[in-house]
């Protein structure tokens, strides 16, 4: 009886320490999601602001094949001025001849789509999103560079 006891223990615990195992590798699995569908905090420390891919501009990161993507929205009394920043490459060439739009969801749920202009002095493209409603912001960037597309998604409160 003592035996059949301990058995049962020995069985419990090494299926415990197996469930444990399964569930740890999982929880990493999921942390390693594809750049492309994933953001990154915004850059706020000394430690975040530059990286292996270059000097952040201080907004939220997406990394996409050889595109590096940053988000950089500021309020302001109008509503948010949007800076995007498009770079390619290792040595981050800024690309000035790209089609890009912002398609945001407001907090309350409306739709808006945004067209972005190239500024050549700041080297990035600019809009203002004329929205005053507090909450978050959902914002899909859509980039067309020659033809190829190049999306991330970003958020933000206001």
């Amino acid at each position: 009886m003592i035996s059949l006891k301990s058995s049962l223990i020995v069985i419990g615990s090494v299926g415990l320490l197996f469930l444990g195992a399964c569930s740890n590798s999982n929880q990493a699995a999921n942390t390693e999601k594809s750049p492309a569908i994933s953001t990154s905090t915004p850059a706020s420390s000394a430690a975040n602001t530059s990286s292996q891919h270059g000097e952040s501009k201080g907004g939220q990161v997406v990394e996409t094949g050889a595109y590096h993507l940053e988000f950089v929205p500021e309020k302001e009394a109008n509503g948010t001025h949007i800076d995007f920043y498009l770079l390619k490459g290792d040595n981050h060439e800024t690309i000035s001849n790209a089609k890009v739009k912002a398609q945001v969801q407001t907090p309350d749920g409306k739709q808006k789509t945004l067209n972005l202009n190239y500024d050549k002095e700041g080297k990035h493209y600019t809009v203002l999103l004329p929205e005053k409603s507090s909450g978050q912001y959902q914002v899909k960037m859509l980039v067309n560079v020659d033809g190829k597309k190049v999306d991330g998604r970003f958020s933000f409160n206001k």
